[in-house]
């Protein structure tokens, strides 16, 4: 039986919903699981820092008793290398790059507070969502949140992260827009880290597509491979 304790970041104008799939078979093989819904700052959310998130991480973490492995997808990969010095495995998920990999990334302005919520339709949450199936796209739609714009400005300006000493697993979309595969390649071979490659065609499709539970499998694989190694 695994003795791994996991805690979950779901990405920008996400959620922990976006874990179901995968807490589903963390726990199936013993591994237990906690999730972070993360919060707006008490000035509000056009107000949140990155900072922010991180902090919340953190504390979240370290009353996890070890092993623990710290799982993030997305702006929540970055919180998580962000929060690395505290965890004994990594599992990021198309993971937002820090400096110096964020150059390569395709750079946007960003309001106070970007309205994922309210604009949100189902249309161009299926076109985001290729890989998933209708149930899991309407699902998606009805629950995107807004998001805080002065967190993201900070993460695709680029944060200073040092190589963490636990073990990384990268998990790559073999298509995804948002973060490029040989983007996340390079980052992992300048970390000495795992590198996961999934059939999934999109960014959120590791969490939300028809493979999800598969490749959650895989990500199981390799933490008891520490386990065994350990």
């Amino acid at each position: 039986m695994s003795d791994w304790n996991a805690l979950l970041i779901h990405g920008a104008g996400g959620g922990a919903w976006e874990w179901g799939r995968w807490r589903g078979v963390l726990e199936a093989h013993a591994i237990a699981v906690r999730t972070v819904e993360l919060q707006p700052a008490p000035q509000g959310l056009g107000a949140t820092a990155l900072r922010d998130y991180a902090m919340q991480v953190e504390l979240a973490l370290r009353v996890l008793q070890r092993p623990r492995v710290l799982v993030g997808a997305s702006l929540g990969g970055l919180l998580a290398a962000m929060c690395a010095d505290e965890a004994d495995a990594l599992v990021l998920v198309n993971p937002l790059p820090p400096a110096p990999w964020h150059r390569r990334l395709v750079q946007r302005p960003w309001d106070r507070m970007v309205p994922w919520r309210r604009n949100a339709r189902l249309h161009s949450t299926r076109e985001a969502m290729p890989d998933a199936d209708d149930a899991s796209a309407l699902w998606a739609f009805r629950h995107w949140r807004d998001e805080s714009g002065q967190a993201l400005r900070e993460a695709h300006a680029g944060v200073e992260v040092e190589k963490p000493d636990c073990p990384a697993l990268f998990v790559v979309s073999e298509r995804d827009e948002d973060v490029p595969a040989e983007v996340i390649a390079d980052w992992a071979q300048t970390w000495r880290a795992d590198r996961l490659e999934t059939i999934a065609s999109s960014h959120v499709g590791p969490l939300l597509g028809r493979q999800a539970q598969a490749i959650a499998v895989q990500a199981v694989a390799w933490l008891n491979r520490l386990g065994r190694a350990g």
